[in-house]
């Protein structure tokens, strides 16, 4: 159904995964499968940090806040996509279009900043130990949490009320989810400024922050490589190792998907780089973070074998200093 204007829309067309009733089939389970999975990876992750006193440290809390917002991103969008395959609907409101839009962008862009936030943390812990008290002091800890929120809800913003002034020729969405390039690609409107923005403001958001991870970790491998015990120097090494393949699965796939030339991208390409960073990832970091890491691995054992595992804690050890 073709429109003439935004003014006509009430609302899109998911296309969905595919249009073939076997893969939708499959992908609908495997979707399901990550879902549940990486929300209740996540969720463990939150408890266990929340419920263990020794876990009250800046690390875990960056940590816990990312389990938060990785639940909040697979939850915009796959559980939308679950229901209308169980009630064979495809369809969603301009309005709602636009709010999944917004949080999606939101949480992604959150989710980006708090990863650079995180390595450099560890890049204190371990290359200036003697400083990371200091430096990480409950304020501290909080703005770089409370920043990304601010920023990315102010990014969205932006590209969420210029997309509403958009008119559109269309109402078909060749995606499980409302993209923001599915949707300028849609439109019949001037969408240089559109266009340019996701590259002026996208850009930062991704590209720079990956590259300071990608610094934070150079100096910790430098660190790492003068460990003088060789068991320790590969635990150390296959730690930061599985962190660097999560981070860079997550950057690699944006990149792929948001700032590559168009005439390199096909539908099914792009939605298949989308399902990695919008379910993939979020199922990994608990596990990567988790079942590396002694200290949660106890937490978290502690949590399921406790019987009374929301028993009140004092609070005091929030910010204790701890150790990579």
């Amino acid at each position: 159904m073709d429109m003439d204007n935004q003014t006509q829309i009430t609302e899109f067309v998911l296309l969905g995964l595919s249009q073939q009733p076997l893969q939708r089939q499959l992908l609908f389970s495997l979707s399901f499968i990550l879902y549940l999975s990486g929300c209740l990876g996540n969720l463990l992750t939150i408890l266990a940090i929340v419920l263990d006193p020794h876990l009250h440290s800046p690390m875990y809390f960056f940590l816990s806040n990312l389990s938060l917002l990785d639940i909040c991103f697979i939850s915009t969008t796959i559980p939308k996509m679950l229901v209308n395959h169980l009630c064979g609907l495809s369809t969603i409101s301009f309005s709602a279009c636009l709010a999944q839009m917004y949080f999606f962008i939101v949480f992604g862009a959150a989710d980006s900043m708090l990863l650079s936030a995180m390595a450099y943390d560890r890049y204190l812990a371990i290359c200036s130990p003697l400083h990371y008290v200091t430096i990480m002091s409950v304020l501290w800890c909080a703005l770089l949490v409370v920043i990304p929120w601010i920023s990315a809800n102010l990014i969205s913003m932006v590209h969420t009320l210029l997309m509403s002034h958009l008119s559109f020729c269309t109402n078909r969405i060749p995606h499980f989810f409302c993209d923001i390039n599915a949707l300028v690609k849609l439109s019949c409107s001037d969408t240089q400024v559109n266009e340019m923005l996701v590259l002026v403001l996208g850009g930062p958001v991704v590209l720079i922050f990956f590259m300071c991870i990608m610094a934070s970790y150079t100096p910790i491998a430098v660190a790492v490589w003068k460990v003088p015990s060789v068991q320790g120097r590969w635990k150390a090494f296959s730690t930061c190792g599985s962190h660097l393949c999560v981070v860079c699965l997550f950057y690699g796939t944006v990149i792929g998907v948001y700032f590559t030339p168009a005439s390199t991208h096909t539908t099914q390409r792009d939605m298949a780089a989308t399902m990695m960073y919008t379910m993939v990832t979020p199922l990994l970091n608990p596990f990567i973070y988790s079942l590396r890491n002694r200290d949660l691995k106890g937490a978290l054992r502690k949590l399921l074998l406790s019987r009374n595992p929301f028993a009140p804690a004092s609070l005091e050890t929030l910010f204790r200093p701890n150790c990579f």
